[in-house]
């Protein structure tokens, strides 16, 4: 496409007064192209998707329904219809015309004028057009406007993605539906799953058979195989894969062997090596390829696999250099019995590290290029790999572990990064070879107290910059200062419906301010009221009436679910005489906080499997004013306007070892129920005033 042929047409007669053209708006990743005009784009109070005729691919289709429901919970009091015929303005047309589009498989035209126009080749171009809109629209959420003119964009590099392990760390599968739709706000499209490995065993009194492993999806095959304390069914599997690919999101199934076997070792004893580890599969005996083969077949095998989409990762990584033969063997197995289903093959790369004579096939085998000791890229190239950049370096986030990045460096790989750097080399950006680019989080120190959010809290901000530098390469920095992007980068969220990091705002920093009114528990902010459950009001004093929870069942249904980093919450409590152990105070989905955490008979919380507690209790029938804070880093507890205990920077050290491990004392805070739908506390409460910010000790004695 000639875009500056394009532009001038445009402007062909318009006289020569000089009106100011709009800039190019911000978005992530950014546009690759922009001409700006004059004047906006505007919503209607019915939004309508238009088609110029019945659209026969099942792809676009569903692309189209799914914008349909992000722009249903973006602006609920709009009509949001999909529609066939000529578009009006304000409308949203989706043209077959591809004549002006590129041949790119993702590119789109984004013609934005009374009425706004997308053109792509492939659905997917299409897709990505409406995440940039949505984008635009959320930085301008009062009057939905936005700027006439012409985008292009196309991303430079195929697979922009992330990986996660969550063997490791057990992710609920809620969270990695949302994920999956944060990624693809923008437009990041791989989403590796490491769904088997296990811990170290020095942090495990240095016993094979107390070290923590897990496999996280259901099998039938091996029934013991799947981890007790969180797995996902084949159901669940399915459904993820097929959300992503509603998404544009493809998701990659990993199942890691011959190393980080521990799971699969700790069902087939035998199969453990004497030599190397019981982490090790033991790769010179047969069936360690019958019960690697046997795994992946209960995946792949049928005309509906649990393993539906077109590429599995086989892992193979880390495994001990000596057996480099019978590790290129047991590597080009796997991958000759993965293909046998018709499924394209992932590695990680190793085969510098376990070099040797014995082949392992290459044609149309994508390599995870992590490592240059490990897989030196030039030779993987040279072999006839493909590579996707997933540097250590530069891209691994390993939560409160002292070694590569707990938050990554994102200036440098802002200003020096971009898919073509794989570790310290540097190779032409594009290369055909290189496919794309994907950062990881490891949860390598299992037991160090990281919850969910605590991850994303660190993901976050790590795939807007890196899904600016997958999509467009090199130039970014050149365009705009990290800083620049920094500042503007903090006006886009994490798409329609998802709050992962627990942000609210309110006309001041004070986002929920509950006094009981009535039969009602009133939020003065301005959201909607919530009846009471078997709990009851009566004047405490002033406007303020006390709340009566009974115990078991006793609770009230706020209109927030959680609030996240850099909180404080206030609020007087009266525990009656005799609370139970795990008397709740608070409680959502994900986390508690207790009035009295586990036998200690002291103020804490649990979230994640962890349960802690301050060094506090809090006095029966006697009221109290508590306020609780949190950031990133640990949670604060002040008692009558006095400051008590800062949980933060606790170490578990290990006998026999000089090793240490961070423990992580965090909490998003639970707002969803006062009380709790099972095990509430009992006693009297009043006054919850919930702020978006951590507030000082002056400010805390003064409320």
């Amino acid at each position: 496409m000639n875009f500056k042929k394009i532009t001038t047409i445009l402007f062909l007669g318009v006289s020569c007064q000089v009106y100011a053209q709009n800039s190019e708006p911000f978005v992530i990743p950014k546009l690759q192209k922009w001409s700006g005009e004059t004047g906006f784009f505007a919503l209607k109070n019915t939004i309508n998707l238009v088609t110029a005729k019945p659209i026969s691919n099942e792809e676009l289709n569903g692309y189209i329904k799914t914008f349909a429901n992000d722009l249903k919970a973006v602006y609920p009091r709009k009509e949001v219809r999909i529609k066939i015929g000529a578009p009006s303005k304000g409308d949203i047309f989706f043209d077959s015309d591809t004549a002006q589009v590129p041949n790119a498989k993702e590119g789109y035209l984004l013609r934005i004028n009374d009425y706004l126009t997308i053109n792509s080749t492939k659905p997917i171009g299409s897709f990505w057009a409406t995440r940039t809109i949505l984008q635009i629209l959320e930085q301008d959420p009062a009057h939905q406007k936005i700027p006439k003119g012409i985008a292009f964009d196309a991303p430079k590099y195929e697979v922009r993605g992330f990986v996660i392990d969550v063997a490791r760390k057990f992710f609920t599968i809620d969270f990695l539906r949302d994920y999956v739709k944060l990624m693809s706000y923008y437009k990041l499209n791989d989403f590796q799953i490491h769904l088997n490995d296990n811990g170290f065993k020095q942090f495990f009194n240095d016993d094979w058979s107390k070290t923590y492993s897990a496999f996280r999806l259901q099998n039938d095959t091996y029934p013991t195989l799947t981890a007790k304390d969180g797995s996902y069914s084949k159901q669940e599997f399915i459904d993820l894969q097929k959300l992503g690919n509603a998404y544009g999101v493809n998701i990659i199934p990993e199942i890691d062997a011959p190393a980080h076997a521990l799971a699969i070792t700790k069902v087939f004893s035998e199969l453990a090596s004497k030599k190397y580890g019981a982490d090790h599969l033991d790769i010179s005996n047969p069936k360690s390829y019958e019960v690697m083969h046997n795994i992946f077949k209960e995946y792949l095998q049928g005309s509906n696999p649990v393993f539906f989409n077109k590429e599995v990762h086989i892992g193979t990584d880390e495994y001990a250099k000596e057996e480099a033969e019978n590790f290129r063997k047991f590597t080009d197995s796997t991958i000759k019995f993965v293909e046998k289903y018709n499924k394209k093959v992932r590695l990680w790369g190793a085969l510098t590290h376990a070099k040797g004579k014995t082949p392992v096939k290459s044609e149309n085998i994508t390599m995870n290029l992590w490592y240059n000791g490990f897989a030196e890229p030039a030779d993987m190239f040279a072999l006839g790999y493909s590579g996707i950049s997933t540097p250590d370096q530069w891209l691994y986030i390993v939560p409160k572990a002292g070694y590569y990045f707990d938050y990554l460096n994102l200036n440098n790989v802002y200003k020096k990064w971009a898919p073509n750097v794989i570790g310290d080399k540097v190779f032409p950006e594009n290369m055909p070879q290189i496919k794309g680019g994907a950062f990881a989080v490891w949860n390598d120190h299992v037991g160090n107290g990281i919850s969910q959010n605590d991850v994303t809290d660190r993901v976050f901000p790590a795939l807007q910059v890196l899904a600016q530098k997958m999509w467009i390469g090199n130039k970014a920095d050149s365009l705009l200062t990290f800083d620049k992007f920094q500042s503007l980068s903090s006006k886009i969220g994490e798409g329609p419906g998802i709050n992962l990091r627990g942000k609210h705002l309110g006309k001041s920093n004070l986002v929920l301010h509950y006094l009981s009114s009535g039969n009602q528990f009133k939020d003065i902010s301005g959201n909607k009221q919530q009846p009471l459950t078997n709990a009851n009001t009566e004047p405490l004093n002033g406007m303020k009436k006390m709340i009566h929870f009974k115990g078991g069942k006793s609770f009230v249904q706020t209109p927030i679910n959680e609030i996240g980093y850099g909180y404080t919450v206030c609020f007087e409590v009266k525990p009656s005489k005799g609370n139970q152990n795990n008397a709740v105070l608070f409680s959502s989905p994900s986390s508690s906080v207790k009035l009295k955490q586990l036998n200690t008979n002291k103020l804490g919380f649990s979230r994640d499997g962890y349960d802690y507690n301050f060094n506090y209790v809090v006095p029966e029938e006697v009221w109290t004013k508590i306020a609780i804070s949190g950031d990133s880093k640990g949670t604060s507890l002040y008692v009558n306007g006095i400051f008590v205990e800062r949980l933060e920077g606790k170490m578990q050290i290990f006998k026999n070892t000089k090793d240490k491990m961070a423990t992580v004392q965090t909490l998003f805070f639970p707002l969803k129920y006062i009380g709790d739908p099972l095990n509430s506390f009992a006693g009297s409460f009043a006054s919850l005033a919930v702020y978006n910010q951590v507030l000082t000790a002056e400010v805390i004695r003064s409320l």
